[in-house]
């Protein structure tokens, strides 16, 4: 599957010149995922290990597609926003349209999460409200 994914991609992982693949079991140690989870990626379309007999050999690429599926995950994107995001990579225009997607996506999930954060304290605010008036009541 080619060259390393460079340390400066999007979702930046420390590169590993010590070795060429890497196993499910190393995967799984370093980022504190499951065989499972790496399985269901893979079955989704989203890495693509080698396959020797019955064992999965994953590249470089895997590894820092895998990094940029959590870092998406943990920030909210859905697998599809992601599949898209990390797939724009190969479009062979140096990252330009990658990094314009993903921004965008991510000023989009900030704006969400704002006004999530905005309603969420209006509605403590209101609960503290009722609170105090309830207590009041005594």
């Amino acid at each position: 599957m080619g060259a390393a994914f460079p340390i400066e991609a999007l979702a930046p992982i420390e590169p590993r010149t010590d070795r060429e693949h890497f196993s499910i079991s190393d995967l799984c140690a370093e980022f504190g995922v499951t065989a499972r989870a790496l399985r269901f990626y893979e079955d989704e379309g989203l890495i693509g290990p080698e396959r020797r007999g019955t064992a999965r050999i994953y590249s470089h690429r895997d590894r820092a597609r895998l990094a940029w599926i959590l870092r998406g995950k943990r920030v909210g994107f859905s697998l599809g926003e992601i599949r898209e995001m990390i797939d724009l990579y190969d479009v062979g225009d140096g990252r330009r349209v990658q990094r314009q997607v993903t921004l965008e996506r991510c000023l989009d999930r900030i704006n969400l999460l704002e006004n999530q954060k905005r309603d969420i304290d209006a509605h403590i605010e209101e609960l503290n409200q009722f609170v105090d008036l309830l207590k009041s009541g005594d």
